[in-house]
């Protein structure tokens, strides 16, 4: 299995979904990125993820260091990614971090008790020829 990478932010129903991910599947290790709020009242088991504090209002600073942490733990070629949870700013930050660490992303997010992945195209891309 993989380490799964998930922003803990702001969303409503959100958390739910990445307790989810969480309880559903056997990750290698699990980092939840979290904003100030959520590092203090968002509740999982501590033996089942790393909760990494980030800067809200400058995430552009804390995210570097990120990209330096995840380079040197992250062992795997690829992580598992979720980020349903958070903002537009949050979000690059975070692909940002994952892909300056040179590692792969596999989007996730939960169906159910299944873990789904999003595929990049459904079919195979064949551009068509113009008239």
């Amino acid at each position: 299995m993989v380490s799964l990478i998930a922003l803990v932010s702001s969303g409503k129903g959100t958390w739910g979904q990445v307790s989810s991910l969480i309880n559903n599947e056997n990750w290698d290790k699990v980092y939840l990125l979290c904003n100030d709020f959520s590092y203090q009242n968002f509740e999982i088991s501590p033996s089942k993820a790393l909760k990494l504090q980030f800067d809200e209002k400058h995430p552009e600073k804390t995210f570097p260091k990120l990209a330096e942490f995840f380079n040197k733990d992250v062992k795997d070629f690829e992580v598992a990614v979720n980020l349903s949870s958070g903002t537009g700013m949050e979000h690059m930050a975070v692909l940002s971090a994952i892909l300056k660490a040179g590692l792969g992303v596999r989007f996730v997010y939960p169906q159910g008790n299944e873990v789904k992945e999003f595929e990049i195209l459904d079919e195979v891309y064949a551009p068509q020829e113009e008239e």
